[in-house]
């Protein structure tokens, strides 16, 4: 009988574009400061996270978007705090996912979600990346936040996966490919936004999905 193989994936960031995402839900509250307050955003969202780590992702968002308008000096409505969580479920889907996807399963992979949210988010998202998703960790199931470990180490418990049968492929340098390296698990890491951060922790880096499939085989079998 054939091994089980697993591909991992980080899903906001890697499968569904977070920062146009993030973006656009700061655009619609203060137009013309979307880009902008993306960066105060991504910065003040891993700090909510490390303070409160078995906080519902919704609720991150939600306060993460009150302390960004408060450190611009920003009028909040109260409501609109929510927005992220109402809009996430629309959130794009980067147009080599489906391929990628396909592509793997076609090669025998199975694929699993290590993701930092909940699990009703990331079942709307599922539905929408067009591929069978054979497992799901959530932060909501784990109680944290990556870079903790707690994601890896659940999966790892659950489905038996191993160095010897398991890549990881993520954009989040910070949440995901240092935790992996830390654990030992072997990643790709999809630089989707050409950050220069030391690439030596990881055992591919690729701009994108379009080669994947090639490149987790390399991977796996080095």
């Amino acid at each position: 009988m054939a091994e089980v193989r697993w591909v991992t994936f980080d899903c906001f960031g890697t499968l569904v574009d977070w920062r146009r995402g993030i973006s656009g839900g700061l655009e619609l509250l203060f137009p013309g400061r979307g880009w902008e307050l993306l960066e105060i955003y991504i910065r003040v969202e891993a700090v909510v996270q490390a303070e409160q780590p078995s906080m519902r992702y919704r609720d991150v968002m939600a306060e993460t978007v009150r302390r960004v308008a408060d450190e611009a000096g920003l009028e909040l409505v109260t409501d609109n705090a929510s927005v992220l969580g109402a809009t996430i479920a629309y959130w794009p889907v980067f147009a080599d996912v489906g391929p990628a996807l396909a592509g793997l399963r076609a090669a025998g992979w199975r694929l699993a979600l290590l993701t930092n949210c909940d699990r009703d988010i990331i079942g709307e998202t599922q539905r929408r990346l067009g591929v069978h998703i054979d497992a799901v960790v959530t932060s909501e199931h784990v109680g944290s936040y990556k870079p903790s470990h707690n994601h890896f180490t659940q999966f790892a418990e659950s489905f038996g996966a191993t160095r010897e049968n398991w890549v990881h492929a993520a954009q989040s340098y910070f949440h995901d490919i240092q935790p992996a390296h830390s654990l030992g698990i072997p990643s790709v890491w999809v630089n989707r936004l050409g950050q220069a951060d030391d690439p030596s922790i990881a055992h591919a880096v690729v701009p994108d999905l379009i080669d994947l499939v090639r490149t987790v085989e390399r991977v796996s079998t080095g």
